[in-house]
């Protein structure tokens, strides 16, 4: 609680803003030292990495002490995280679903949507699992109570491996997991994907010998980017001044309804939930009284409604780039609430992770096996979750560059699922850590 060099909300978020356009800079080099360090280390990483070394040496900080005249301790705050998850992050999620065609996701074909299903299962069923395993071993590792409880945390674990960053922050939000605690999970939730991203373009290079032993039909894959290569072609425009404008006029505006709309939602259900005589329903439904959680899911109900309409064609003026923006804002602004020292305070749940990710892995491999899905939708499937619409179209790109666009569909598609899923996740990891 040290007060930082820098207090000044403007002059902190030129610091953050700075410290991205570093890691996007550094990351398009493609000689050198840098191209060697991207190799190794994401740079979604180091836009987490960078605010956190600022707050672990008090470079700036979310929170600090200072004493007044009358020598009182007075506690203050950054409101930067605070504008970011409020505004920034709902308005990311109604571009980055605007558009979502569910049409066209749909006519990937039935292998496609299985896969990318059973991924999201994977993830569903493999956080309670691994608790169940882990504290066969070790208990304390996924004990805690209250806002220090490990269910809480790996909650944002499942809403990044479902949806993303976004779905991320969501769950954070909802279940109010300890924030000093929360950059363990961040730690672990880089690491693991990014290891298991890793193994996935490790083995587009084997493509062949894999879809031989799945028995898969590649031929669809074909039909997929002629379908993505006409899409692109009829929606992709230089952005005008006005497209811009109206972009940011659906998204700010959906947000402001969603908060309108929140606060009226969040005070009804708190009324059933306080209802509920049961302490551990009352537990699970707790996210009904959240006005975070409805902002949230009416800003992507709104803008899954809106992708039926020419709105959608907003993305071939960079929709989705612009909503990537405010996450990335978002990702500067969560960094800088983690402090690097009580990072690896429990090694644990590195473990927990990695048993989580295998089961998802396993899954996919053997409904692949069985249904003779081609790695193609194994791989985009599996990051459409994971990676999100950050990782997905990376994947896809790597079989053929005219399929990244079937990430992003899929990975938009994350975004609008991911924090229901996440939450059913939830549940099902706090009942496994009663038992």
């Amino acid at each position: 609680m040290i007060e930082p060099i820098f207090t000044n909300d403007a002059i902190v978020f030129g610091v953050l803003m700075i410290s991205l356009g570093f890691v996007f800079y550094t990351e398009k080099i493609k000689t050198g030292f840098w191209y060697t360090f991207y190799k190794i280390v994401p740079g979604l990483f180091m836009a987490y990495f960078i605010p956190a070394l600022f707050t672990t040496f008090r470079i700036i900080s979310p929170e600090w002490e200072t004493e007044n005249a009358a020598g009182e301790v007075v506690k203050n705050s950054s409101q930067l995280y605070f504008v970011s998850s409020r505004f920034l992050l709902p308005a990311a999620l109604v571009l980055m679903t605007l558009s979502i065609d569910l049409k066209a996701i749909f006519n990937l074909g039935s292998k496609a949507l299985i896969m990318f299903f059973t991924g999201t299962v994977g993830i569903i069923i493999g956080g309670p699992l691994a608790i169940l395993l882990i504290s066969i071993f070790s208990p304390e590792t996924v004990g805690g109570s209250d806002f220090n409880a490990v269910w809480r945390g790996l909650s944002t674990l499942a809403g990044s491996w479902i949806g993303g960053g976004a779905n991320q922050t969501a769950m954070l939000e909802i279940y109010k997991y300890n924030p000093a605690k929360y950059g363990g999970m961040v730690i672990v939730d880089i690491i693991v994907a990014n290891i298991w991203m890793a193994i996935l373009l490790i083995g587009i290079g084997k493509k062949k010998k894999i879809n031989k032993w799945l028995k898969a039909d590649n031929s669809a894959i074909d039909e997929l980017k002629e379908k993505v290569i006409k899409f692109t072609k009829k929606v992709k425009r230089n952005p005008s001044l006005t497209d811009l404008m109206v972009m940011l006029a659906i998204a700010f505006g959906t947000v402001g309804f969603g908060h309108f709309a929140a606060s009226y939602l969040s005070a009804f259900f708190s009324d059933i939930v306080l209802s509920l005589t049961s302490q551990t329903w009352r537990n699970i439904f707790s996210f009904l009284d959240s006005e975070f959680f409805w902002l949230i899911s009416i800003s992507t109900i709104v803008a899954i409604i809106l992708s039926f309409t020419k709105a959608r064609n907003y993305e071939g003026a960079g929709a989705s780039k612009l909503g990537s923006v405010f996450i990335y804002i978002l990702v500067a602004t969560i960094g800088m609430k983690m402090d690097l020292n009580q990072a690896f305070e429990n090694p644990g749940l590195m473990v927990i992770g990695i048993v989580w990710m295998t089961i998802h892995a396993v899954l996919l491999i053997v409904v692949a096996k069985i249904i003779r899905a081609p790695y193609f939708f194994l791989a985009v499937g599996s990051q459409a979750n994971v990676g999100g619409a950050a990782s997905a179209p990376i994947v896809a790109q790597a079989f053929h560059p005219s399929l990244a666009s079937v990430g992003v569909l899929l990975a938009v598609f994350g975004y609008a699922i991911g924090t229901v899923g996440a939450i059913a996740c939830t549940i099902l990891m706090e009942l496994a850590s009663t038992l």
